[in-house]
């Protein structure tokens, strides 16, 4: 983009209005700017098109269908309208003593031994992962099945809810809840986010149906690229 002083006398406006208005743009992430190099147009990004509380009941219709359909889609491909050839898939597993959050969030003691999976998914055509996802689960809850204990088997057909399956667990329902925060340091370099720009951290408790939490899981999307969208189904009155 042509510099400060030539927008300003270009628009017929202040150099304080242009730079406002390309802190805006860089807050959108419109643009970008690159230190001793000057502001450039970003590139289109891939957005999550829309992530709806109806996915879950999509994840949980696909437990039961052979895997070859499994492995044909996933959560993020419903999201955002890619295959599963536009993304690349990256997964962390390691063992984690629960702290009070995680502990008070499972309704068990603090130090119980849980499962942790850090995930993101990114397009093939862009290094910024689209989202990430930290979920935990009660590692007692999973050991009978050793291929749920190491990122060896991901990317899993059928997801979470699948891999809850093979040990018995069928979820009742999921509970979210959404806040915008700014990015801790390490979520802006990888997201690469924008100063300025907050990322959307959706807290996923997951229960079975005898109401226990069984996954607990911190999803964390850019602010400038992620849609929300909440339906509520309402009782009818009756007359």
């Amino acid at each position: 983009m042509p510099g400060d002083t030539e927008l300003a006398a270009s628009s017929g406006l202040s150099r304080s209005s242009v730079r406002n208005a390309i802190r805006q743009l860089r807050e959108w992430g419109l643009v970008r700017a690159e230190p001793g190099r000057g502001t450039y147009v970003r590139e289109p990004r891939q957005r999550i098109r829309r992530r709806t509380t109806e996915r879950y009941q999509w994840e949980k219709d696909r437990v039961l269908r052979d895997e070859a359909e499994r492995r044909r889609t996933g959560g993020t491909e419903h999201d955002t309208g890619l295959t599963v050839d536009d993304l690349t898939f990256h997964a962390e597993y390691s063992q984690v003593e629960a702290d009070q959050d995680m502990a008070a969030a499972f309704g068990l003691p603090v130090g119980t031994l849980l499962l942790r999976r850090t995930y993101w998914t990114s397009s093939r055509h862009e290094t910024a992962p689209l989202s990430l996802s930290y979920s935990y689960l009660p590692y007692d809850y999973v050991k009978a099945n050793t291929q749920l204990l190491s990122a060896d088997h991901e990317p899993w057909p059928g997801g979470t809810q699948h891999q809850l399956f093979t040990v018995g667990i069928e979820l009742d329902r999921i509970e979210e809840v959404v806040r915008a925060r700014p990015p801790l340091p390490d979520e802006a370099e990888l997201l690469d986010i924008e100063p300025g720009v907050a990322v959307l951290d959706v807290r996923k408790t997951s229960y079975d149906t005898t109401d226990r939490v069984v996954e607990v899981a911190d999803i964390v999307f850019p602010g400038d690229r992620t849609e929300l969208c909440f339906t509520t189904t309402l009782r009818r009155w009756h007359r």
